[in-house]
């Protein structure tokens, strides 16, 4: 099976652009793009954080939360910084939006910026959650998806131009630009959530880049 592209930093830039000129919630849609690429949060796990999981109580952002064990996509916790200022930056606007358009708000006052700690952070247009599909696989193991969220993702990228991006292209993208920094398969993977070094290696290798710049010094 063909891996997912590799989106440059041109390319994302330009699907920002994009997204920002022509969404109908250009707040929450730029959010969800940078956070996608910023954490390279499955998409899954994008559908189920909740705004407890990005703020404390007192409105100020958790420099370090976590994807709980109920939301990883793998059924096993791990951490998830939210140190990106432009993440931040972008999910700051957004929970901004909601306030003003009465999505998930609380009555206690100051609390969580005014929002439904419980709430998860991104939602549908109407301001509803985006709704899980749970399945048992034939090993037995529960398996759950988000397919209107995976769509509307993967339309974010062609609305741009990019044919057949979508959320795993911005997972393999965030693990070859760290590889490509020098970072070690270890942390890569253990960012991700995936269980194995080998796992990583496999999203890192082809990296379209590293191919090129074989092939120019050939000669």
């Amino acid at each position: 099976m063909a891996k997912p592209q590799v989106i440059e930093d041109r390319e994302l830039e330009h699907m920002l652009k994009a997204t920002a000129a022509y969404s109908r919630v250009r707040e929450r849609d730029t959010a969800l793009l940078l956070t996608l690429y910023g954490t390279a949060l499955a998409v899954t796990e994008l559908a189920s954080i909740t705004v407890s999981d990005y703020l404390n109580a007192d409105g100020t952002i958790k420099a370090t939360s976590a994807v709980r064990v109920a939301v990883a996509h793998n059924g096993e916790a791990r951490p998830l910084y939210w140190s990106n200022k432009r993440v931040s930056a972008a999910l700051d606007a957004y929970l901004l939006w909601r306030v003003a358009n009465g999505q998930c708000i609380t009555t206690k006052r100051g609390a969580y910026r005014g929002l439904d700690p419980d709430s998860p952070i991104f939602l549908t247009e109407a301001g509803h959650p985006y709704g899980l599909t749970k399945r048992v696989l034939p090993s037995g193991v529960l398996s759950y998806s988000c397919n209107a969220l995976g769509a509307h993702i993967t339309r974010l990228h062609a609305n741009a131009g990019i044919e057949g991006g979508s959320a795993q292209s911005a997972r393999r993208t965030f693990a070859t630009k760290l590889h490509r920094k020098g970072y070690d398969l270890r942390h890569i993977a253990a960012i991700l959530g995936v269980k194995s070094v080998t796992t990583a290696k496999r999203l890192v290798d082809g990296d379209p880049v590293r191919l090129a710049d074989i092939v120019a010094r050939a000669l």
